[in-house]
């Protein structure tokens, strides 16, 4: 006999399975496999038959599974990789679980078929004939006609037909075109008459099984206006729950629950309504216990198109919302009707949430056109709190949809100086007590007062690079609205913080507990977003001592808040703040808190310890300086964390991060004019070292020696008009010092001409190596000038030698027979020679003026006789 024909072949190409058998209620591996199905010839018959076979992986030999593909199988696929069944011959359960969603789906396409074929001609299972098409006839189901005698079979039937595909497609066509369930209430009716409770059970299992088809039309009819409140009824007697009774029918026969705010003239949009309605009653309450995931996905297939149907029905219609926003004008005084006209509009846009973008833009466009803001202005207002809450939603869809759209009213409500949106929204959160709306409120004025525009594709690539850009850039209409915020709302928002000033009493309520909370969090959000304006804000303000007081709260998530806002100035890292919380010494209630809560391992107490770790890791100096100068009494008893110890080893070894001593003086010396270095000696490039015996001769010479020397160096000076005091960067005289020469100078103490110099010469070579020798052919003339002290700072010196210099290099002498030269030599060379600073060629004698500098760093010129012969 020739293979029968199916309308799919079947696949020849092995699908690799795994055989499970049901055994003692738990599933047992038979093995692994390769599966076929097709057409076997039955040796005994003499016939083809469907069968579906596994081949061991292991042993391709050996077969784990052969099952005969029979009209009373009930196959069914589960999920995408599994078929299970029960062998009629045994009456095992059995599975195969495929590798490929691919491979299920071919083997249960060839098994479908094969039962789809048997179940339509009705015959024997041998009754595969040649002449099959690829389109099969079906058989009619039959079923008896409804009565209190008969549900046991309907509801047999019931259970039986939808186990196979092609059952359940022949009961859903037969219960459509009979019109079954109308015929089935009236045995509600008699049921309840004659309190026949298990017929009632019975209808409940019938009409449950027919709402699990899946089928739109059979739920379409169920939840129509003359079949409703019968299939519900039939539900309310559930088997699960013999004792009890639901009362579905008077829920939805409530004609008050229906409310037209205004009249919806299009019948079909009515209807649609009512059934949208009621599917989401049955979905949400009558078969919430039962629902399966087909089913559910019917249901919300079926409701959302319902919904879009009726939403842009209702947004395209120009009169319908010219009646609807016409409700909140001033002719309008029935207050109950725009109560229910604020919830429709609610209702509107929370089913606008489900709609495609194109369609949601053109609804939000209808609604502000037509007045939007204004009715939620109102709502705000209003004294119900559903009211309240119903426009914070209406306001938080549209932020979430397009916040661009309610900035761009503000902006016009604005320059037509109408009361903005945002005041309207400060209001309501000063007074709100509603915590849910409060939060609504709190994220709406945040996303409003967002300076930055919509995130895009490429910002999110592009990431914190993203962030700047779009800060840079951002939207000049926004700015305004922003600058306009803080000119004339800011103040009247962050006012219950300001009033805490001077208020020592901070036992506060649970509604100003939950307002501080949520300014803090709109406030930490503006010093984030808003650099600029928010830094005179915060500091005008002092916002940041009035956050300080809550951290002196009793309510402990109170302080976290606060602790929380000053976490995020420090992590700005914003010199400004820096500043504002050192001059605020805003750091000590902080610093309090730890202390009362260690060494307890609590929230408040790790996050203070965070706040302070956050400085250590980064390092803010700055901040770590002012710490350890103004707590250090206090930080040094916190020991159980090394945090602060870190600080006080940090601030010690480095002193407040200030340069150390020598590089202070090395600083102070490059800032002075530099001058030539010829003929500098060793000892200044490595340091100060001891001094030799000359040196140590020259420091235990007596001072009035060296006061009779420096008397010639200004007398020198003073004779060629150049002034001989040269203005040190410090000076270190004392007060008995300066009254000293002012009264030697009066009495005419110190001698005014050169010829008492004759001493000094011969005690030249005694005289600091780092004294100047100046030589000329003038008589000093002028009251004299007594020098500070022996050894004076190496600044100092150094600024009157340069002095010095440039003025002899400036002199001219009448009676020299050439320039003046400055000799700079060192104390040795002075002591080597015999008659250093004595020698003399000319008629008037040369004189000496001694500077003492200790520290020159001016070389001599190298003429050994610069001595300056006259």
């Amino acid at each position: 006999m020739m293979a029968q024909a199916v309308p799919n072949p079947p696949p020849n190409d092995k699908k690799r399975v795994k055989v499970y058998e049901l055994r003692n209620s738990d599933w047992f591996d038979r093995g692994t496999g390769f599966c076929t199905a097709g057409f076997v010839l039955n040796e005994a018959s003499r016939q083809e038959e469907p069968k579906v076979m596994v081949q061991s992986e292991d042993s391709p030999d050996r077969t784990l599974l052969e099952t005969l593909v029979c009209k009373e199988d009930g196959f069914q696929k589960q999920q995408d990789t599994l078929i299970v069944w029960t062998e009629p011959s045994t009456g095992v359960d059995m599975a195969l679980s495929f590798q490929e969603s691919e491979g299920c789906t071919a083997i249960w396409r060839f098994i479908n078929n094969i039962q789809l074929h048997l179940q339509t001609v009705g015959g024997p299972d041998d009754a595969l004939s040649d002449d099959i098409g690829h389109e099969f006839p079906q058989k009619d189901v039959k079923l008896p006609i409804p009565g209190l005698s008969n549900l046991q079979d309907i509801e047999r039937e019931m259970r039986h037909l939808p186990n196979s595909g092609i059952g359940r497609e022949a009961l859903v066509k037969y219960i459509g075109r009979e019109h079954y369930i109308e015929k089935l209430i009236p045995c509600l009716e008699m049921a309840e008459d004659i309190e026949d409770l298990a017929s009632l059970h019975r209808l409940c299992n019938i009409m449950k099984a027919i709402v699990l088809l899946n089928e739109s039309s059979i739920m379409e009819e169920a939840v129509s206006d003359h079949l409703v409140l019968g299939v519900v009824g039939c539900l309310e007697y559930d088997p699960d729950f013999p004792s009890h009774k639901a009362n579905h029918r008077q829920w939805l026969g409530r004609e008050g629950r229906y409310k037209e705010v205004v009249r919806i003239e299009d019948e079909g949009i009515r209807k649609k309504i009512h059934q949208t309605y009621r599917l989401q009653y049955l979905k949400d309450v009558v078969l919430a216990r039962i629902l399966d995931d087909p089913t559910f996905s019917v249901l919300n297939s079926l409701i959302f198109f319902n919904q879009v149907d009726i939403v842009t029905h209702l947004h395209t219609n120009s009169a319908f919302l010219k009646e609807l926003f016409g409700i909140f004008g001033q002719q309008e005084t029935n207050q109950e009707r725009k109560k229910e006209a604020v919830l429709f509009i609610q209702q509107c846009c929370a089913i606008a949430k489900n709609l495609q973008v194109p369609a949601r833009n053109t609804l939000y466009g209808n609604f502000l056109g037509h007045g939007l803001l204004a009715v939620i202005t109102y709502a705000l207002r209003h004294n119900d709190v559903g009211v309240r809450v119903g426009a914070t939603d209406v306001l938080v869809s549209m932020i979430d949809h397009d916040p661009q759209i309610i900035r761009q009213t503000i902006s016009r409500q604005i320059n037509e100086k109408q009361t903005p949106l945002t005041d309207s929204l400060i209001d309501l959160l000063l007074v709100e007590a509603d915590l849910g709306v409060k939060a609504q409120i709190a994220d709406a004025i945040k996303v409003l007062l967002d300076p930055a525009p919509a995130t895009s594709q490429m910002d999110r690539g592009l990431g914190d690079l993203g962030n700047r850009m779009r800060i840079q850039h951002s939207d000049p209409e926004q700015e305004n609205l922003v600058k306009d915020f803080y000119d004339d709302s800011a103040k009247k928002l962050f006012k219950p913080l300001v009033d805490l000033k001077d208020r020592e009493n901070l036992d506060f309520s649970v509604h100003e507990v939950s307002l501080f909370i949520y300014l803090i969090e709109i406030l930490c959000f503006f010093v984030r977003q808003h650099q600029h304006r928010s830094k005179y804000f915060v500091l005008s303000e002092k916002l940041g001592q009035r956050v300080a007081q809550l951290l002196k709260s009793s309510e402990k998530y109170l302080k976290l808040t606060a602790l929380k806002f000053f976490r995020n100035l420090i992590g700005l890292q914003d010199e400004f703040y820096n500043q504002e919380m050192m001059q605020g010494h805003l750091f000590e209630p902080i610093i309090d808190i730890v202390l009362e809560t260690m060494p307890r391992d609590n929230l408040l107490n790790s996050a203070c310890l965070e706040f302070f770790e956050f400085i250590r890791r980064e390092p803010i100096k700055p901040l770590i300086n002012h710490l350890v100068e103004n707590y250090r009494d206090k930080i040094k008893n916190i020991t159980y964390v090394d945090t602060f110890s870190n600080f006080i080893h940090r601030y010690d070894e480095t002193p407040g991060f200030v340069p150390n001593l020598s590089e202070s003086f090395a600083d102070t010396e490059d800032d002075t004019p530099k001058r030539p270095e010829t003929g500098r000696g060793n000892r200044w490039d490595s340091g100060i070292k001891d001094l030799d015996a000359v040196e140590e001769e020259y420091f235990n010479t007596s001072d009035d020696e060296d006061e009779t020397n420096a008397i010639l160096a200004v007398n020198r000076a003073s004779t060629n008009g150049a002034s001989p005091v040269s203005k040190p960067l410090v000076d270190y005289n004392s007060d008995e010092e300066n009254e000293a020469m002012d009264a030697d100078m009066n009495a005419g103490i110190l001698p005014a001409n050169g010829d008492d110099s004759g001493s000094s010469d011969s005690k030249a070579g005694d005289s600091d190596g780092g004294g100047i020798l100046t030589t000329t052919s003038s008589t000093a003339s002028g009251p004299p000038e007594r020098l500070s002290e022996k050894r004076r700072r190496e600044e100092d010196d150094e600024d009157e030698l340069g002095k010095l210099v440039q003025q002899n290099k400036r002199r001219n002498s009448s009676s020299s027979a050439g320039s003046n030269t400055s000799v700079l030599r060192r104390k040795k060379s002075f002591s080597n020679s015999s008659n250093g600073g004595a020698s003399s060629s000319g008629s008037k004698p040369s004189k000496i003026a001694i500077s003492l500098s200790p520290a020159i760093k001016l070389g001599a010129s190298t003429n050994g006789s610069d001595e300056n012969s006259t």
